[in-house]
């Protein structure tokens, strides 16, 4: 189990890294031309392939708590952030990604988003939230039920929008970058917290550093809505102008 888990790692890392670089050529480059298109691609599925092997990690974890982490002796402990709580954020990552690229592939056919994997997502990550909630609640680490309110937010965000019949112009892209800018937050995330148990075990589960990229990302949310916003409202004064 235990090479099984090393090499699933292995392989986890190494789509993490791919994610961690790739996440901001599309957020700090021109925004739809080939380069943003290209990369956006290129990030959204490097972190579904690490999302799809953060469950096969979450699994293991929860199959063998301390044969898959020999270096900690609590397995409750274990079982409850390594197997639930990054169980549920696989799925979250999972989500957000498979989500932003088809608000996208679907800006034109609106009802397309209501399909398949995209609306089965929604509620997988509502019942796993649920369960990362829970859990937090019976081991006493409330830093997981802290953060199942980001998958409660996320699916209920999510449904609004592919549950409305006529969302408005430009709403796709706004969701667009909550999803890709959302799943850029889970792998530096990750890659902070989960990486600070092997370096600085006491700090990570502290929520000042879960904080960090959560704030990063919300900022960087806000800025691109803003600017989503601002070229809508140019480009209503500039049709109204022309009319009059």
């Amino acid at each position: 189990m235990l090479t099984l888990f090393h090499t699933l790692v292995a392989i986890h890392i190494a789509f993490g890294a791919v994610g961690l670089v790739s996440f901001w050529v599309p957020v700090l480059g021109k925004k739809g031309n080939r380069t943003h298109r290209l990369w956006g691609k290129i990030f959204a599925r490097s972190i579904l392939g690490a999302g799809c092997v953060a469950l096969l990690l979450s699994i293991c974890t929860l199959i063998d708590p301390l044969g898959t982490h020999p270096h900690l002796k609590d397995a409750v402990f274990v079982r409850g952030i390594f197997g639930i709580m990054m169980f549920y954020l696989a799925i979250l990552t999972i989500n957000l990604a498979w989500y932003g690229l088809e608000t996208i592939k679907n800006k034109a056919n609106h009802a397309a988003n209501r399909r398949g994997l995209n609306i089965a997502l929604q509620p997988i990550l509502i019942a796993a939230a649920f369960a990362c909630a829970i859990e937090g609640i019976l081991i006493g680490q409330y830093l997981m039920v802290g953060m199942s309110i980001v998958g409660f937010a996320t699916a209920g965000t999510n449904l609004f929008f592919m549950l409305n019949p006529a969302p408005g112009p430009k709403v796709y892209l706004m969701e667009h970058v909550k999803a890709i800018v959302g799943a850029g937050i889970s792998v530096y995330t990750a890659f902070s917290a989960f990486g600070a148990v092997r370096l600085m075990p006491s700090m990570a589960l502290h929520p000042g550093l879960w904080a960090i990229p959560l704030v990063t990302g919300l900022a960087i949310i806000l800025y691109h809505h803003r600017l989503i916003r601002l070229s809508l409202r140019n480009r209503v004064s500039q049709t109204a102008g022309a009319a009059s």
